[in-house]
């Protein structure tokens, strides 16, 4: 799908985003529009032996395998009945192209990340699987985690800290590194992994709003320097977006000297130019932890 059919939204750094709003039996979905590649009517599955059970088999769509995901499933909901208006939802996440298998789709809403709170009110379960709220006038909409969904059944998809054996011994210990990012699980992969590649004093924030209020504190303070070497920062988080808050940070005088990089499933070449657009000085698709760690050592080189 194109960006003029999918009508995103073109100017980078607004802190706004496009969801396509979808249906799991009585509960309502959004999935970040720039996720999306199209959305087909239900086609035949083949079944796959020895499959994970949130995976209904696969589907060749053009010249492509593409396996399809019960969502209803992989989130811990009932079988629901299909009314005849579900759809599959194909997406492209940590360089994989999945079909989510939905209830139904309605529309397409523009929003800020503003309107977008943690969850902290939903089952446990659930609440792992959804990195935000939505608070719409007569709904709640969750936003899942995708990318967990389909790590949870394709562990490969996720990061892993041996791809960092080849990079050989490095000390980086004295570099100070801020990483932005939402998901409680990617934060301590990163923390690990980062750890071992010999980046040991790194600072972690849940969004890019605690992140740039934090910057702008030690900007005032005339502390930026002794405080952060680089900023390492995901797309997708509520209150502020990764790509907002980068072009915040390369817009601001004192602090478009600090490296800024990317790292995020949403790093592909249609949505590449967005990164650059606000000013990133390199962007890095998850889970390549590996090439992350180079473009750091290069960045950081003294």
């Amino acid at each position: 799908m194109s960006e003029e059919d999918q009508g995103i939204l073109l100017e980078s750094g607004t802190n706004e985003l496009e969801v396509i709003m979808f249906s799991i039996g009585s509960s309502t979905f959004g999935i970040n529009v720039i996720k999306v590649r199209e959305i087909i009517q239900p086609v035949d599955v083949t079944p796959m032996p020895e499959s994970h059970p949130n995976v209904k088999g696969i589907i060749r769509l053009r010249d492509e395998v593409i396996p399809v995901i019960d969502l209803a499933k992989a989130i811990g909901f009932s079988s629901t009945e299909r009314s005849g208006q579900d759809k599959y939802i194909v997406a492209e996440l940590n360089q994989i192209k999945v079909a989510f298998h939905v209830d139904s789709v309605s529309r397409i809403h523009r929003i800020s990340w503003e309107q977008i709170e943690k969850p902290t009110k939903l089952s446990q379960g659930l609440k792992a699987m959804t990195i935000g709220v939505i608070k719409m006038k007569e709904d709640m909409v969750l936003l899942l985690d995708y990318e967990k969904i389909v790590v949870d059944i394709s562990p490969e998809a996720g990061i892993h800290s041996e791809r960092l054996t080849s990079l050989g011994e490095r000390e980086r210990s004295h570099k100070k590194v801020t990483v932005v990012e939402d998901s409680p699980i990617l934060r301590q992969l990163l923390r690990d992994t980062l750890e071992e590649a010999g980046y040991g004093q790194l600072t972690f924030y849940e969004n890019g709003k605690e992140a740039w209020d934090t910057l702008e504190s030690f900007s005032h303070q005339g502390t930026l320097d002794q405080n952060v070497d680089m900023v390492i920062t995901d797309i997708e988080m509520p209150q502020m977006d990764g790509h907002h808050l980068t072009k915040r940070i390369k817009d601001h005088k004192e602090m478009r000297k600090l490296p800024t990089v990317i790292f995020s499933s949403l790093i592909t070449e249609d949505l590449y130019h967005k990164g650059k657009k606000v000013g990133a000085d390199a962007q890095v698709s998850k889970p390549e932890i590996d090439r992350l760690v180079e473009t750091m050592d290069q960045l950081l080189a003294d």
